[in-house]
């Protein structure tokens, strides 16, 4: 395989395949519950456990150079190999310890996708990536959506077959990676993670800045993602309480997945043209504003809810490739593996911390308020990207 863009759909098929098992376990949460006999609340830790398992596998792979000591399509494919394993796994465990451990291991195996993946596509697309990227965003989007849509078709029969069939993409992923996909003509210099190039790291003013822009985005997207089906529930639950649940989780997949899918790419091209920073501060601007109000529809129309949950799906994840490509373009060559390591591992655990707060505070607040504790990061994101606009040359 020679043509690049043939290379993309491949490697951004097999990216959504993999990360079908990103939320595998959190749209059967309650199944999970009940079989292990546990309190309702552990039910945040089964989303909290991937990133967590995510943040430990990308230092451990990147302070190693896992994918630069070896081809980086096998480390994909063992990745995602092991990644449905331990995702299949769950059907056979009655414990909750085990099960979350089961969760934080295909976490560790997802941070041998998704970077990769990123760096694959970088070696087929050396120059000008932008709509390259957003399309695969667009596919980690779609992937992590997908169990929702499981759940739409096939969750009502068993939960089992959700696990089943995410399980059953993640190797999918592999094969495609290993058997179809060729290595790319373009090889890159070798970068790896190491501590003593974080002061560096830290001393890069434009690189801290998109940093922080970075850490605002994680505050608010996967809280967003684990958070949105269970409003929609309560919502339309409230507004007409015969809604279906397949119609709720259907829901779901169109706001995190279709709209975000769509907004990822529209989010390449668009920071083509009119450049990363301000792409990320329109995004940003869009999705605060859609936690501020998002709440407020509670209870109202179905179709209000979610033509504004549409759009708060596009913008949320619409610049997320931008904050990695700032800090690549203006961090050193020697330090560039470590500073992507450093920004995505930060922002990981920021999600960790979102994800946990959210149950707590809708007790408190209830879902009129909730959402408008994630608009802090991207108002953060905002005033750190509008400082970073001054270092980018237009």
């Amino acid at each position: 395989m020679t043509n690049k863009w043939k290379a993309l759909g491949w490697i951004a098929a097999a990216e959504l395949f993999a990360l079908s098992l990103w939320f595998s376990g959190s749209v059967v949460a309650f199944d999970l519950i009940e079989v292990w006999g546990v309190n309702a609340g552990l039910s945040p830790w089964l989303s909290a456990a991937v990133p967590a398992g995510f943040v430990i596998g990308a230092l451990v792979s990147s302070s190693i150079g896992l994918a630069d000591r070896f081809n980086t399509r096998y480390v994909f494919a063992l990745a995602a190999l092991l990644g449905a394993l331990f995702n299949g796994l769950i059907l056979f465990t009655d414990q909750a310890i085990i099960g979350i451990l089961l969760r934080v291991l295909t976490g560790v195996m997802l941070a041998g996708v998704y970077p990769t993946a990123v760096k694959l596509l970088s070696q087929w697309f050396p120059a000008k990536r932008g709509l390259a990227i957003g399309v695969l965003i667009a596919g980690l989007t779609i992937g992590s959506a997908m169990p929702q849509f499981f759940i739409t078709f096939i969750g009502a029969l068993h939960w089992q077959y959700v696990i089943i069939a995410s399980s059953t993409l993640a190797v999918f992923a592999a094969a495609i990676i290993y058997f179809i996909l060729d290595d790319a003509p373009v090889t890159q210099k070798k970068t790896y993670f190491s501590f003593n190039l974080l002061k560096s790291v830290i001393r890069n003013k434009p690189v801290m800045l998109a940093n922080y822009g970075y850490f605002g985005h994680m505050w608010e997207l996967y809280a967003m993602w684990t958070w949105l089906p269970l409003f929609f529930s309560a919502s339309f639950l409230t507004h007409d309480a015969s809604t279906s649940l397949a119609f709720i989780a259907f829901a779901s997949f169109l706001c995190i997945g279709v709209a975000g899918g769509a907004g990822s790419i529209i989010g390449g091209l668009v920071a083509d043209k009119v450049g990363r920073a301000r792409l990320t501060i329109y995004s940003m601007v869009i999705s605060s504003l859609c936690c501020l109000v998002v709440g407020f529809t509670f209870g109202q129309s179905v179709w209000l809810t979610l033509t504004l949950a549409m759009i708060w799906g596009a913008s949320v994840i619409s610049d997320s490739a931008q904050f990695s490509a700032a800090v690549s373009e203006f961090a050193e060559v020697e330090y560039i593996g470590t500073a992507l390591t450093f920004q995505m591992c930060v922002g990981f655990l920021i999600t960790i911390f979102s994800i946990n707060l959210i149950p707590y505070a809708e007790a408190l607040m209830g879902w009129e308020w909730v959402f408008s504790i994630l608009a802090i990061g991207p108002i953060l994101g905002i005033i750190s990207m509008v400082r970073f606009k001054r270092y980018e040359v237009t």
